[in-house]
C-alpha cells in the first residue's frame, strides 16, 4: 500500500506532542495513529508503556517501538496460522528498525543516551526542562522514526 501523506506535517505533529510532555513512543504513535482510525486518547494509552526504552528500562527506543506498533497495524498477521503473514510483517519490522539504527547509530535507548549497560533505570521520568530537551537526542529520534515510517507508507523502503 502506498499512501500520500505530508511527512513534514506528521513530523511537526510528533514534535509538538513530544514537547507537550508525551513520551517518545506516544509522540510518534499519536502523530500517525489517525491513519488507522485510532482515537488520540486510545493511541496515547496504547503507546504509553513504551517510552524510555519500554517503561524506562532503556531497551528499544520508544520512538522505534512506535514504528513497530504502527507496522503491526499496517501489515500484522491476524491469523495464528498465517506463517507467510508473520514473515512479511517481521521483514517489514526489521527493515524499519535497521533503517532507524543506520540513521541513529542504534535502536537501543541506553546506547542512544550513551548510558552504561548497568546504569540504574528507576521508573521516575525526568522533568521536562529546557536542559532535558537540550541534552537528549530524543527529539531527533522522534523525528527520525516519524520520517522513516512515513517513508515506509509512501513505498520508499520497498515494503
Amino acid at each position: 500500500m502506498t499512501t500520500s501523506i505530508n511527512i513534514e506535517q506528521r513530523i511537526e505533529r510528533a514534535r509538538e506532542l513530544f514537547m507537550s510532555g508525551y513520551n517518545c513512543s506516544q509522540a510518534v504513535f499519536m502523530a500517525l495513529a489517525d491513519l488507522y482510525d485510532i482515537p488520540e486518547q486510545q493511541s496515547a494509552r496504547l503507546s504509553a508503556s513504551f517510552g524510555g526504552g519500554v517503561g524506562r528500562l532503556r531497551e528499544m527506543c520508544g520512538a522505534c517501538s512506535a514504528m513497530v506498533m504502527l507496522e503491526g497495524l499496517q501489515s500484522g498477521a491476524t491469523q495464528a496460522e498465517d506463517a507467510a503473514g508473520k514473515q512479511a510483517n517481521y521483514k517489514n519490522v526489521q527493515a524499519l528498525v535497521h533503517r532507524f539504527a543506520e540513521q541513529n547509530g542504534s535502536y537501543l535507548c541506553r546506547e542512544l543516551l550513551q548510558l552504561r549497560k548497568d546504569a540504574p533505570t528507576p521508573p521516575t521520568p525526568d522533568a521536562r526542562t529546557a536542559e532535558y530537551y537540550r541534552q537528549r537526542p530524543c527529539m531527533r529520534m522522534v523525528e527520525s522514526a516519524t520520517r522513516i515510517y512515513c517513508e515506509r507508507l509512501q513505498g520508499a523502503l520497498g515494503n
